[in-house]
């Protein structure tokens, strides 16, 4: 058996899929499943976008890798649509959200050490944050399954409780370098933080000298039908990790942050040998060039207000299977009153595809690309997976 070959690290599903074709995913066997798991909110743009395919094949044709020895004209441009985009100064490109995690992180420690304060490399995160895999990154999420056997805890993260003003006040102190939060919890069960949280996180930090961290690797890139999530709030950070959709399948990274927050990653102080290669710079900014089309922001939106109001009906006339409807734009999730992977299961059964989270959490994170009619159809599945665990439940009490 040929996975007898590989690290036992994924429990997967028995799936094989060939190709794919917009929302849709097709196995060796030719079944259609529809993709609202999108690789977990990676493929932005849907599998086999037309205008990424051309980029990559365009670049393939052309330079694959120079290393950042040498300038890399694609980073130059995406870097400053990123920037004209945002709040941000700089970019350091990288392949991975835990990577972009591990440069904001490296970021926030060097502003302090730089300004004569080498105490302050402490960062503060919060329960059921996910930011990475890393050994970093596993300490700033704090969370004991994913710390469990590597040994001891990586030193300097202080996690507090989830929207927790007090207890957040109580930890932040002279060796606080930084506050780290997702301003959307994606592995932690799809849980939005509250924008007046969020104000209270900024005016922390400017009163103690301290960055602003935002992790926006599953919420950024028009996710949340905002191009960046944290826009929603009006607070924007010193410091911000992207990844996931701005490569729409390609692995592709980035941190962005302010001058001032970057002015000590100075030349030396950090690398990376693939990041912000060639190919993934051609798929970035082919990304971008439609996340920044008049109109693409008001379609997510659009289709998010369609799904949503679907779920909702859904959980109502289906109380013992969902909870709650939570989340932003087609960053969306339904806590289950059942297993989450019961109704993961169930819908994969109806062949369409959710991906689980913490809190018992299934996530929705359809293409951006997705339309109403696609977005009903994958509403048409999940009720039918709902009835089916109804009626299993009603069997086990009769």
């Amino acid at each position: 058996m040929a996975e007898a070959t590989l690290f036992d690290t994924f429990a997967r599903a028995p799936l094989r899929f060939e190709r794919g074709e917009g929302v849709w995913l097709v196995t060796e066997g030719g079944e259609r499943y529809l993709d609202f798991g999108a690789g977990v909110a990676v493929n932005s743009l849907g599998h086999a976008h037309p205008h990424l395919v051309e980029a990559l094949k365009a670049q393939a044709e052309k330079v694959w890798h120079t290393s950042n020895l040498y300038e890399v004209p694609g980073q130059e441009t995406l870097s400053r649509r990123l920037t004209d985009n945002s709040f941000a100064d700089k970019v350091f490109f990288t392949n991975s959200g835990a990577e972009a995690l591990e440069c904001a992180i490296k970021t926030a420690r060097r502003y302090q050490y730089v300004k004569g304060h080498p105490e302050r490399f402490h960062i503060v995160t919060f329960e059921g944050a996910f930011h990475g895999r890393t050994l970093a990154t596993i300490a700033a999420g704090g969370q004991a399954k994913y710390l469990e056997g590597f040994g001891p805890k990586v030193e300097g993260f202080d996690q507090v409780p989830f929207g927790d003003l007090a207890a957040l006040n109580a930890v932040v102190g002279e060796k606080t370098a930084a506050i780290l939060i997702e301003p959307i919890q994606g592995e932690g069960g799809i849980r939005p933080v509250p924008k007046e949280f969020l104000q209270a996180l900024r005016k922390i930090c400017d009163d103690n000298g301290i960055l602003l961290v935002f992790d926006e690797v599953q919420c950024g890139v028009a996710r949340t039908g905002k191009l960046f999530a944290y826009e929603w709030s009006g607070v924007t950070p010193d410091i911000m990790a992207l990844a996931k959709g701005i490569g729409g399948g390609f692995p592709l990274g980035a941190c962005l942050a302010t001058a001032e927050a970057a002015s000590g990653m100075t030349a030396g102080t950090h690398g990376t040998t693939y990041g912000g290669n060639p190919l993934a710079m051609a798929v970035g900014n082919a990304v971008m060039d439609v996340v920044l089309e008049e109109g693409f922001l008001d379609h997510v939106r659009d289709v998010s207000l369609v799904f949503r109001q679907g779920l909702a009906s859904l959980k109502d006339r289906f109380p013992e299977i969902i909870e709650e409807i939570r989340g932003e734009g087609l960053l969306l999730g339904m806590k289950a009153k059942v297993p989450a992977g019961d109704l993961v299961g169930a819908m994969r059964g109806e062949r369409l595809l959710g991906v689980p989270a913490g809190d018992n959490v299934v996530r929705l994170l359809p293409p951006l690309t997705v339309t109403a009619e696609e977005a009903r159809e994958g509403l048409a599945r999940i009720e039918k997976a709902a009835e089916k665990l109804s009626a299993s439940l009603m069997k086990k009490s009769a």
